[in-house]
């Protein structure tokens, strides 16, 4: 390169030379033929100076070119050297051209070709964009859209829900006409036809209470079709009630029928309650008159097969077998005699055995049967059977209830009450007429033990109807008979035994307090809860404190003054300080000084009027020689002295 710069340069700065050069060189181009390349010339005769100027500037500061000239190479033959050597080449490189030519023309074809085709492909790739940018903008409009379209579609969906459910209960099919209107109440058809109606009716108030003005298309019909559906089901569920009356009927048989349809009933009591009322009545009054006929049957049968052989007023345990009749009974004039032993009265024997699971709940007696085979029964195994029978139809009454007229709690136990009171007053009234003839204490015992077991029979079948409507319970109303008796009867013996004092009477009154106080805390450790247990107790001790010269012991004949002094000495010295003490702790432990006012004043009263008792019991002839009743605090002093502390609260 540098040397043709320098060849460039030399012809340039000699005229004549260059002049020859250029002469030469035409002669040499008219040796090779001419040569069109067409648009593949590129070549050009013209010649820009300025650019010349610039490359010959840059010629002559090559290192080359200076060394040239500063050595002094003849330039000219050194150029004619390598223009003839460029000649070479050239020619060599046209022949390559003019060999290559028409690869060369194929190139540049497929070179315009690929151009006309990346023309083309740029023009659809401008179309393309611009396509994309359109697109764009659409995808946005199409997603609102979308937005749009599918929030109207949730909204239609909701108001389709809500207008399918409102035209499906407005629409009354023809279906449920036709059941309604003519099929039996029995068929399941027509109660599932019923839950339907039902859901209308109410789904008809709902809309009322909106006032949607589309219930009224179907309110004349629904109405229609509840009256019809009222009429038949009142007259089928009376017919089974009527049913139970028609004598040797299983009322069980018809309970159940009654409890495949208890719908009936709920679809009565909330769409015509006036005839749900006229069949609860109905029932009530149909169940209560056959429990009590049934009852009070059975009762007088099982009593015909009672051992006719039992205790009376004159079997106690001081009375020999071998006693003295009475003269009339001897001769035989108005009585026979008796046949029984008094050893056999006070004995349980297998009296006992009625008190066995196997007994207790084994089957009831059929009075006919044992008459027919001339057996007999003590009266416990009559009472057995007849409360047992009394307990299985009260359980299985108090469950139908509570199924089929959909009621619990109070409410179930006043409908239970309803019918059976009649049935259980009628029991209460017959154990009260054979206890206040009764001397058998051992059957006595046993019905009492009877009623406990049953008691827990009714809780474990989780039937509280029978837990106080039970007469059963009042049995031990006996004992507090028992409790006065005796409370009279040491009153007595102890008033006489004042006037002419005897130490043997003394003893065994006091013995016979002991035994009874044993007595009556064994019973009332009969009783499950503690509440039930001190309501027996002060029932009997409140029995006997209305004779208070009962408790009446050798211990306070020997020391009549010991413990009575140390009661009356220590309430004396103390109770100042204990009212005091219970005032501050009732004001400290609650916050509502109403609520503490309360409690104080009634936890005052209370100890005044023990203090009154206490005073009322020591006034009794047997106290009152006492040298500590002087030391008694006055009632109206204690009365003045608990008053102040009423302004505390």
């Amino acid at each position: 390169m540098a040397e043709a710069l320098l060849t460039g340069a030399v012809h340039l700065n000699s005229g004549a030379d260059s002049a020859a050069y250029l002469q030469d060189e035409k002669s040499d181009f008219d040796v090779v033929p001419a040569l069109n390349l067409g648009d593949l010339d590129i070549t050009t005769d013209e010649l820009i100076l300025d650019e010349v100027d610039i490359h010959i500037q840059a010629n002559l500061e090559d290192d080359l070119v200076k060394e040239a000239l500063k050595t002094g190479v003849d330039l000219r033959q050194y150029s004619k050297q390598v223009e003839t050597e460029l000649q070479r080449i050239e020619q060599a490189s046209i022949k390559d051209y003019i060999k290559e030519s028409q690869n060369i023309a194929s190139l540049h074809n497929q070179i315009t070709a690929c151009d006309s085709i990346l023309e083309r492909m740029e023009g659809m790739l401008s179309s393309f964009q611009s396509d994309l940018s359109s697109i764009s903008s659409e995808i946005q409009t199409l997603q609102q859209q979308s937005v749009s379209m599918n929030l109207r579609l949730k909204n239609r969906q909701a108001v389709r829900g809500q207008l399918s459910q409102l035209v499906d209960e407005l629409v009354v099919p023809s279906t449920m006409i036709s059941v309604i209107l003519d099929s039996t109440v029995t068929e399941q058809e027509f109660l599932e036809q019923l839950h339907e109606l039902n859901s209308k009716i109410n789904y008809a108030k709902e809309l009322s209470f909106r006032e949607t003005l589309a219930c009224s298309d179907i309110q004349d019909i629904v109405d229609r079709l509840r009256i019809k559906a009222v009429s038949k089901i009142r007259e089928f569920i009376l017919q089974k009630i009527y049913s139970f009356r028609k004598p040797m009927t299983n009322y069980q048989i018809p309970q159940n029928t009654l409890l495949k349809f208890r719908f009936f009933y709920q679809f009565l009591l909330a769409n015509e309650r006036t005839v749900a009322k006229e069949i609860r009545d109905e029932y009530v009054d149909t169940m209560s008159k056959i429990y009590f006929s049934y009852f009070k049957s059975y009762s007088g049968r099982l009593l015909k097969v009672q051992y006719e052989d039992v205790a009376d007023k004159d079997d106690l345990m001081g009375v020999e077998d071998t006693a003295k009749k009475d003269i009339l009974q001897t001769t035989g004039f108005f009585s026979k005699p008796s046949l029984k032993s008094r050893n056999t009265i006070f004995t349980v024997g297998q009296r006992g055995a009625v008190l066995s699971p196997a007994e207790l709940e084994g089957p009831i007696l059929i009075p006919h049967a044992a008459q027919r085979g001339d057996s007999r029964y003590p009266y416990e195994t009559l009472f057995r059977s007849q409360h047992y029978a009394l307990l299985d139809n009260s359980c299985r009454e108090f469950l139908f209830l509570s199924d089929f007229f959909m009621v619990a709690g109070n409410s179930a136990l006043d409908l239970f009450n309803s019918i059976m009171g009649k049935t259980l007053g009628m029991f209460l009234k017959n154990l009260s007429t054979y206890l206040s003839d009764c001397y058998d204490s051992i059957a006595v015992f046993l019905c009492i033990h009877i009623i406990l077991r049953f008691r827990a029979i009714t809780a474990k079948r989780n039937i509280p109807a029978l837990d106080k409507s039970v007469p059963l319970l009042n049995a031990v109303t006996c004992f507090l008979r028992i409790t006065r008796r005796y409370a009279e009867f040491s009153s007595a013996i102890v008033s006489i035994n004042q006037t002419f004092p005897n130490e043997r009477t003394h003893t065994l009154l006091g013995q016979l307090q002991v035994e009874v106080e044993n007595f009556v805390l064994k019973m009332a450790a009969e009783f499950p809860s503690r509440r039930d247990q001190l309501i027996f107790l002060i029932n009997n001790y409140d029995m006997m404190l209305e004779n208070p010269v009962v408790f009446y012991s050798p211990s306070c004949r020997s020391k009549p003054d010991t413990r009575i002094t140390q009661l009356v000495r220590g309430f004396s010295s103390t109770w100042k300080q204990s009212v005091e003490a219970l005032s501050q702790d009732v004001m400290h432990s609650f916050t509502n000084f109403k609520n503490g006012t309360s409690i104080i004043q009634g936890a005052l009263t209370q100890l005044i009027q023990y203090y009154h008792g206490f005073h009322k019991v020591l006034s009794q002839p047997a106290f009152r020689s006492l040298a500590v009743r002087s030391e008694l605090i006055n009632l109206h002093h204690l009365m003045v002295e608990v008053k102040k502390h009423k302004p505390n609260f």
